[in-house]
């Protein structure tokens, strides 16, 4: 196949079979994928459908395809052999044809010629020695005529059928002027030779042959960079593996691993195939799947996937996914899947080659004769006719689609956005309303502790000890988190005694000898504790959708610890990017409307949709739809699944369930929100891609038709010449085969800017950043200054044995570790200061600052963009 009418050509004789109920052929790759019913058409039917149309066919059979290590090689790759054998037929074809315009152009500017071709008196062995070099040519070229004919014969012309017809009408025309030269020295006749002698068209039809073997050799190329993409994937995949048999380790090819061979990962190894680690530890380069730059630290039960690479660590891994399996696989199949589609647009392009060639002949023909009836010579009007001939090839028209479809969905696996086909990419660009699932696709989608609040005369670190110490014994999400947090501030836990768990309230146990009990509001009261002292704290981390857990002590509270299914740090921008696109955002979600609306907030999502049930969450989208809009669905877990088979795009966090991913038509590999703009703004600097391909295809051929079918030489004078005629059709497929390859380049811009590594999320007036950020900040009001008095008592008293009397200063804004050492560095500068930060209570001790403004300390912190909330010094307790 070599244009769009090929293709289309061999779509329609495959649909026209009994049984055959979808046919897509992808020009590019050159294959076909056809769904049909076996019980009424089989394989052999369907290959003599398309043998039956003039081209060739077989079954892609894997093994052929693939060597044992189950990647392509380069000798097999279709667009590289492609290249490979036009670029021999190019080479020797501008070896035969430089003599040819040596002899044929020669004598008109005065260059030496061979005796035997000199002089009209050796006008036949002059016109001979051309059709010879000519006919070299030709037989390299071959193809174009044999395909040409062929599909003349069968009444489906094509781009091919167009140069067979013109570069044949030359050299008939070349073969007839040597007849006439023959005849005339034959009756002495030397007017009649000089006639014909310099108007042969042999050079005609040698240089456009050439020509446009150079653009299908320079296509060719182009074409490979297309499915750069897939080539990468598939050398990312291992070639052998270290499996370990009866305590020995042995490489065999990955072929050959089956699921629960045990394998051996060293340090700079790739993972050959999918599984889980069952000895040792490792960092996990995963950025060839997911794109995260980050390398991942992995354990004993942890998942690891084929083609990671192994940058630290030594792991022994079972294997669960093998061959065709994998991830990778999965990942390349997804891309080949979408590279062979086509889109909706495409349509047109189809709809229009189909009628094109024809047409064209139709013109060529009506050309010729009209400039014959205007009384210009025979020569002038075949030279009118080859010209419209040879411009006209839709070579333009059948690239424009699938060039930039195969750059666009190669580049989205680049970045770890997979597109199922080419009309979700088509689709993704229309879209006016996202939804998102809150768990797992906006949060992170498990509980964190988000603040720590001590009693009057406790520590942090006392009531994390405690809390740790009992939570250790629950498998309870919360106490897991509790648990999570005391090994990130590296505390000890003791051991504790008398478990006891009480439904619906909490747990205790027994520390030290000491009575610790864990759990809500309700079990504090029962067990007489008072919890008034925190109640405000309690009320806001409530307020702002958070779980707070009491602890005490003897029946003394310790303190609150607050736990929330944290935001992602991304999720924020990414919504303000689709609200900026004029894209409307709804939250969905099946958890209460106080927890949904207080995210909501947080991200500034004004639509909120909770309390859903799995099977509402597709009827939502079916009512956008009905509203006329275009929907998005963005979900990981099974009960997303409906919804986003529904949606208009449906998009897949790539973490989440293999169902959800098999119901979606993107999947976003880093489950990363700003993927899913990404995929938008990709998939719309591909559509427009595409829309310019189509123009200029189309402008391209309005333009040249006319030209060469001398419409302007009246006015003008303008005339094309077949050889230019060639070097702009060639020049027109190589010009939309580049400008699809500009997508290589292509980088979303946000409207947003990108936040600090080190800082999740911006500050917030209203809204903790602790909570927003996933730290231990306080909530809002906390931070303003409202806990309990004895608590601000305790913290200004707690390190009065420093230098001169502490000062409490209250800081909105620190969300990280860099965030403290740049407030103490600004208040240590300060002469006479001592300061100690806490970034996650969001609270600066400040010592020997008795005698020095209040105002000097605030505008130290705020020059360093920080907001001081308020300044308490000890002896205003």
């Amino acid at each position: 196949m070599t244009c769009a009418s090929c293709s289309n050509h061999v779509e329609k004789a495959v649909s026209k079979l009994n049984g055959v109920s979808k046919v897509t052929v992808n020009l590019l790759q050159n294959f076909m994928v056809v769904e049909y019913d076996e019980k009424i058409v089989t394989e052999t039917d369907i290959i003599k459908a398309v043998t039956d149309a003039g081209y060739g066919a077989f079954p892609a059979d894997e093994k052929s395809k693939k060597g044992s290590t189950g990647t392509e090689s380069a000798a097999q790759n279709p667009a590289a052999a492609e290249a490979e054998q036009m670029k021999f037929r190019l080479i020797w074809s501008i070896v035969f044809l430089i003599p040819l315009m040596y002899i044929a152009m020669g004598p008109m500017i005065g260059l030496p010629m061979p005796s035997f071709l000199s002089g009209h008196e050796n006008a036949v062995a002059f016109g001979m020695a051309q059709l010879l070099l000519t006919l070299a040519i030709v037989y390299l070229n071959r193809n174009y005529f044999i395909n040409g004919f062929k599909s003349l014969i069968k009444r489906a012309p094509t781009m091919d059928a167009l140069i067979a017809i013109g570069s044949s009408a030359a050299i008939i025309y070349g073969i007839y002027a040597i007849v006439r030269m023959g005849y005339g020295l034959a009756i002495q006749d030397f007017a009649l030779v000089e006639q014909y002698h310099m108007d042969m068209y042999f050079e005609s039809a040698g240089t456009i042959l050439t020509l446009i073997t150079v653009g299908k050799y320079l296509e060719s190329r182009s074409k490979g960079k297309t499915s750069d993409a897939i080539t990468r994937l598939l050398d990312l995949a291992p070639k052998t593996a270290l499996v370990e048999k009866d305590g020995a380790e042995v490489e065999i090819p990955v072929a050959d691993v089956a699921p629960g061979d045990i394998l051996i990962v060293k340090t700079g190894n790739s993972v050959p195939v999918d599984g889980k680690i069952v000895e040792g530890s490792a960092a996990i380069d995963e950025s060839a799947i997911t794109g995260e730059s980050i390398p991942i630290e992995k354990t004993v039960g942890d998942n690891v996937t084929g083609a990671t690479v192994n940058r630290s660590g030594f792991i022994k891994m079972t294997a669960v996914r093998v061959g065709e399996d994998t991830t990778l696989s999965q990942i390349i199949r997804l891309v080949e899947e979408a590279s062979a589609s086509k889109a909706p647009i495409s349509k047109l392009a189809d709809r229009v080659s189909a009628v094109f060639v024809p047409a064209v002949i139709l013109i060529a023909i009506v050309a010729t004769i009209v400039w014959l009836l205007l009384g210009y010579p025979f020569e002038f009007a075949l030279s009118i006719g080859i010209a419209v001939l040879v411009i006209s090839c839709p070579c333009a028209l059948g690239l424009a689609t699938p060039t930039a479809i195969m750059v666009g969905t190669g580049k989205g696996a680049e970045n770890g956005i997979l597109f199922r086909n080419a009309e979700s990419i088509e689709t993704a660009q229309t879209v006016d309303v996202v939804i998102l699932d809150k768990t797992g696709t906006v949060t992170e989608g498990k509980p964190s502790v988000t603040g720590i609040y001590p009693a009057a005369g406790v520590s942090k670190e006392e009531l994390m000890t405690c809390a740790a110490s009992v939570e250790k014994f629950s498998e309870h999400p919360l106490a897991v988190a509790i648990v999570e947090k005391a090994a990130a501030m590296n505390l000890n836990l003791m051991p504790a005694a008398d478990f006891k768990q009480t439904a619906g309230h909490g747990i205790q146990a027994v520390i030290q000898n000491e009575q610790i009990l864990a759990g809500n509001a309700k079990m504090m009261v029962a067990d007489g504790i008072d919890i008034q002292k925190l109640s405000e704290i309690s009320d806001e981390i409530a307020e702002n959708g958070q779980t707070p857990l009491y602890f005490a002590k003897n029946k003394q509270l310790l303190g609150i610890v607050s736990i929330a299914d944290t935001i992602k740090p991304t999720s924020k921008r990414a919504i303000a990017e689709f609200k900026n696109t004029g894209i409307d955002v709804i939250l969905l979600t099946g958890d209460n409307e106080r927890t949904a609306n207080a995210i909501a907030k947080q991200l500034e999502i004004d639509h909120v949709i909770a309390g859903v049930l799995p099977s509402g969450k597709e009827q939502i989208v079916r009512e956008q739809q009905e509203a006329g809009k275009k929907v998005a669905m963005i979900g990981d877990g099974i009960n997303d699944a409906p919804a986003l088979a529904r949606a208009d795009v449906g998009m897949a966090i790539g973490a989440g369930t293999d169902i959800a991913i098999e119901s979606a038509d993107i999947v976003l590999m880093k489950s990363d929100l700003m993927d899913a703009v990404t995929a938008f703004k990709l998939s719309k600097a591909t559509i427009r891609n595409i829309k310019e391909n189509l123009f200029w295809a189309f402008f391209y051929n309005i333009l040249g038709i006319p030209l060469a079918a001398g419409v302007f030489y009246p006015i003008l004078g303008w005339k094309l010449n077949p050889m230019f005629a060639a070097a702009a059709m060639s020049l027109s497929s190589l010009f939309v085969v580049t400008n699809a390859l500009r997508l290589r380049f292509f980088k979303p811009k946000f409207t947003t800017e990108a936040l600090p590594e080190t800082c999740p999320l911006p500050i917030e007036d209203e809204v903790a950043a602790g909570t927003a950020a996933g730290s231990s900040g306080a909530p809002a009001k906390a931070e303003s200054g409202n806990e309990n008095k004895n608590e601000i008592g305790s913290a200004v008293n707690k390190d009065e044995n420093k230098n001169g009397a502490a000062v409490l200063m209250k800081i909105n804004g620190m969300t990280c570790i860099n965030c403290q050492k740049h407030v103490e560095k600004a208040l240590n500068a300060i002469p006479g200061v001592s300061a100690e930060v806490d970034w996650e209570a969001g609270t600066a001790q400040i010592f020997g600052a008795e005698d020095i403004d209040d105002e000097i300390l605030k505008q130290a912190v705020e020059k360093e963009g920080y907001e001081v909330v308020s300044i308490q010094r000890a002896n205003e307790n």
